[in-house]
């Protein structure tokens, strides 16, 4: 899809809007359109798991969180600057990511989908009761705004949005150029037919390995960002929701084109917080959401948009 000329140009027109608007909107949205970018990033590095490689992890935040956790212990207790702590968050996520590799990657469907879990629940365990170091349930708090030498502060909510619509954009760009590759490629001939790779001679454990890696590392990219943005880093960022919603956000908007899940991203993060000014019962209203999604759109917002222009 990122190939296509009209898909490119909607991008073009769709982050210059985005730009141009921004400046003139209160802060709320704003900072909504915050969210949505940093989640984005989230979804599109789950994507190349699920939807490139036909890989469902049900423990994707547990990258995410190690990030922000990095960010967090780093710029409170250390007093580092944004290159080391972006550096350190997203090595320590691709390290994680490289050892759960290990274990996860040696199971297929529904035992994948398990081991994703509880490999996760582990990240969480640690979170929660590594006191000393994660300070439990009352989290980290006073990450300041990242400090990049520049005329201007990150402090206001304007600038920061547009850090992170930058940063949004260098990850679908990388990531776009990494599912066009003939790596890229060779991940979708495995979520058709992993036998029929084998025999054509293709590793296929490493390269369902190195795509666990590389969705691995770009959420943890987003897990700094996030640190940033939040300026409070706790457990709730590594719970099984954050990583179900990530989930959603790919269904939401399509598996296997990274755009449908940057759209799904904005999608839930708006939903999520109009909703839950009305009620407490947000999960309900997630699994509806998702229900209806698979019932209704199984190939997500962007394969039923495909589906009528075609």
């Amino acid at each position: 899809m990122m190939r296509r000329p009209g898909v490119l140009v909607g991008v073009a027109v769709v982050v210059v809007a985005a730009a141009a608007v921004a400046p003139w909107l209160p802060s709320y949205p704003l900072t909504l359109l915050t969210q949505a970018m940093i989640v984005a990033i989230l979804a599109m590095s789950l994507d190349v798991l699920l939807g490139f490689t036909g890989l469902p992890s049900l423990g994707h935040a547990a990258y995410f969180g190690v990030a922000a956790y990095a960010v967090a212990i780093l710029t409170t207790e250390r007093q580092s600057g944004f290159v080391v702590c972006l550096i350190a968050g997203v090595v320590f996520a691709a390290v994680a990511a490289a050892l759960f590799g290990l274990i996860a990657i040696r199971a297929t469907g529904t035992y994948f989908l398990m081991i994703t879990l509880a490999l996760g629940m582990v990240v969480w365990g640690l979170a929660f009761r590594w006191v000393s170091l994660t300070k439990g349930d009352n989290g980290i708090s006073g990450v300041p705004r990242p400090d990049l030498g520049l005329p201007w502060s990150f402090w206001g909510p304007l600038p920061f949005f547009y850090l992170s619509l930058v940063c949004a954009l260098v990850a679908l760009a990388l990531l776009a150029l990494i599912v066009a590759s003939p790596f890229g490629m060779s991940l979708k001939g495995i979520r058709e037919s992993e036998s029929r790779m084998r025999i054509l001679g293709y590793n296929v454990w490493l390269h369902k390995y190195l795509a666990f890696v590389i969705a691995g590392t770009f959420a943890g990219f987003s897990g700094v960002l996030w640190a940033y943005y939040n300026g409070f880093v706790s457990p709730v960022d590594v719970q099984l929701v954050t990583s179900v919603e990530a989930l959603l956000m790919v269904a939401l908007g399509g598996q296997g084109t990274l755009l449908g899940p940057a759209v799904g991203a904005a999608l839930i993060v708006f939903l999520k917080n109009f909703v839950s000014v009305y009620t407490k019962r947000w999960l309900l209203i997630l699994g509806a959401v998702y229900i209806g999604v698979i019932l209704f759109a199984p190939r997500g917002l962007a394969g039923a948009f495909h589906r009528r222009s075609s």
